[in-house]
């Protein structure tokens, strides 16, 4: 039996959950996700590879659910004015009783940035913009009336309603590959994604090497650069975007290799890459989060039953 390690924080398992569901079938999924012991349902927030907008699909599912959480993984910035955003999130909160996880994220994948006819900006104007706007949320939910005038938006008296359940606010999730968002991330976020660096506005090769080489610990630097004192008190996930129960660990990483250019076996380290039996699984999640502190994870909603016997062993240890 796999046994939590001493000094970290208890695992949490999470499922992100992308395209459209009948109404009903939705519900059933969010239970399903519910009774088996999943902490949270994710939406991604894309427009040309997802159905469902996240405000509207989350909603649905925490009227589903008694316990779920439901979360962002994550809003993209750019689409929607943050005082806008700061709203639909509070009242979201409010209405699920307080199991809203805030992810926003500065958006980087092209091809939505071209089907709305959007600029896409550079990487630093972007992370500039989100920080301005992860400020205007949190005074948003905040008391009383604020004003900001920032670089890239002006606020003018106003006292945002309603305000979230949570307090002193609702969990934020800022996810990244690099060292900006990650220094922001470290400054600001409660929960900070480890994630592929995605700079070519896709998920290609590029992003897929990056997950080698201990890139964990050394993207961890950057949080802890923002963090500073604060550090030992965020919650540090990672999105597995590979990942099977299987009894063929090397036999899947084999097809994986050509993504990585590396041999199968060190295919098998990448941060992005979990497979092998649920014994070796939990084993490998307790051996990264004694290394890196990484104690969320997050999987695709086609993994939600097949990691089920994970979930039942390790969460809450």
């Amino acid at each position: 039996m796999t046994t939590a390690t001493k000094g970290h924080r208890p695992f949490r398992f999470g499922v992100q959950a992308a395209g459209a569901r009948p109404a009903k079938e939705w519900a059933e999924y969010a239970r399903r996700a519910e009774g088996l012991g999943y902490s949270t349902l994710f939406m991604p927030d894309h427009f040309v590879d997802t159905e469902f907008a996240p405000m509207v699909g989350l909603s649905f599912a925490a009227a589903a659910t008694t316990t779920l959480r439901v979360g962002m993984l994550v809003l993209g910035n750019d689409y929607k004015h943050p005082a806008v955003t700061a709203k639909e999130a509070a009242t979201l909160d409010v209405l699920s009783d307080g199991r809203l996880e805030f992810g926003l994220g500065a958006g980087w994948m092209t091809a939505d940035y071209a089907a709305l006819g959007l600029p896409y900006d550079s990487h630093g104007t972007r992370i500039a913009r989100l920080a301005e706007a992860l400020e205007i949320v949190q005074r948003a939910w905040g008391d009383g009336p604020f004003d900001l005038t920032g670089e890239h938006y002006t606020i003018t008296g106003y006292d945002a309603m309603p305000k979230p359940v949570q307090q002193p606010r609702p969990p934020i999730l800022v996810g990244g590959g690099g060292p900006k968002v990650l220094r922001l991330a470290g400054q600001v976020a409660d929960i900070v994604g480890i994630n592929p660096i995605l700079r070519a506005g896709e998920i290609g090769a590029d992003a897929a090497r990056d997950t080698l080489g201990g890139s964990v610990e050394r993207k961890l630097g950057y949080v802890r650069e923002g963090a500073g004192e604060r550090f030992d008190q965020l919650e540090l996930q990672v999105r597995y975007f590979m990942a099977t129960v299987t009894d063929d660990a090397l036999g899947y990483a084999e097809a994986l290799a050509p993504m990585f250019g590396v041999s199968p076996e060190e295919g098998l380290q990448s941060s992005a890459v979990l497979a092998g039996t649920v014994d070796e699984i939990c084993d490998t999640l307790v051996e990264r989060r004694k290394a890196t502190g990484v104690s969320y994870i997050v999987l695709g909603d086609e993994q939600l039953d097949a990691f089920a016997p994970v979930v039942a062993r390790l969460a809450g240890t």
